[in-house]
């Protein structure tokens, strides 16, 4: 569930970012998918930090 709310709030703050740019709709959609991508690398690595210290 982190990897997949990361991808949504990158996606969301990406867009964001483009459009307070300037940019085109196709700006917006790269840097969405950009920061989409990286947020949910990050909610992968959370998961498996919190995994990690949560097994005996």
């Amino acid at each position: 569930m982190i990897v997949i709310g990361g991808f949504i709030l990158g996606a969301i703050l990406g867009a964001a970012t483009a459009k307070r740019r300037g940019g085109k709709p196709a700006d917006l959609a790269q840097y969405g998918a950009t920061y989409g991508i990286a947020f949910a690398i990050l909610g992968l690595i959370l998961t498996i930090v919190i995994a990690r210290s949560a097994a005996p």
